[in-house]
């Protein structure tokens, strides 16, 4: 059988693609550190968030190493807090957003950071981020959660030390 050179070349082509979707996916899935949520930072009952010690009253903590906790609940169509007030948290500090959903699955992404996971129902998710200067970023669900995803977000913002509201903040 005779391949036609032409042949040769666009098969030569397809088999470097193939190989290159693998190793991209390979370096994905192990190179990168992309991570699945999973119930390694805890679980919770969704449907009774109302009697969770943080989730019931989800916000600003300070935590005992010097940090902030923040936690939120994400159902349809909003953040809490994020959507209807912002979240606030001390500049060049040490954050820790501790995610969950009340409803389906979410998308949580703090537009500009390394922040970015999944709000699972009955899963808590459990990123850390160092904030720097006074600044203020976007808050988005990043997977279609139903009729109303497109209007999902919210505000995380970073204030001066000095204007922080420690009454906020719960101890």
């Amino acid at each position: 059988m005779e391949i036609h050179e032409y042949e040769k070349l666009w098969l030569a082509g397809a088999l470097l693609l193939i190989v290159g979707f693998i190793a991209t996916v390979a370096y994905g899935a192990v190179g990168a550190g992309v991570a699945m949520v999973d119930d390694e930072n805890g679980t919770v009952d969704p449907d009774a968030l109302d009697e969770h010690p943080k989730f019931s009253d989800p916000g600003v903590y300070e935590s005992e190493d010097g940090g902030y906790d923040v936690y939120v609940v994400a159902r349809q169509y909003m953040f809490q807090p994020g959507t209807q007030q912002p979240i606030e948290v001390p500049a060049n500090s040490t954050v820790t957003f501790h995610v969950t959903s009340a409803d389906v699955i979410h998308g949580f992404e703090v537009v500009g950071t390394n922040a970015n996971t999944m709000a699972i129902p009955g899963e808590v998710a459990t990123i850390t981020v160092e904030v720097g200067g006074p600044q203020e970023y976007g808050l988005l669900c990043h997977e279609y959660c139903g009729s109303g995803h497109h209007g999902m977000e919210g505000t995380v913002r970073v204030v001066p030390r000095s204007q922080f509201n420690a009454t906020g903040v719960s101890a």
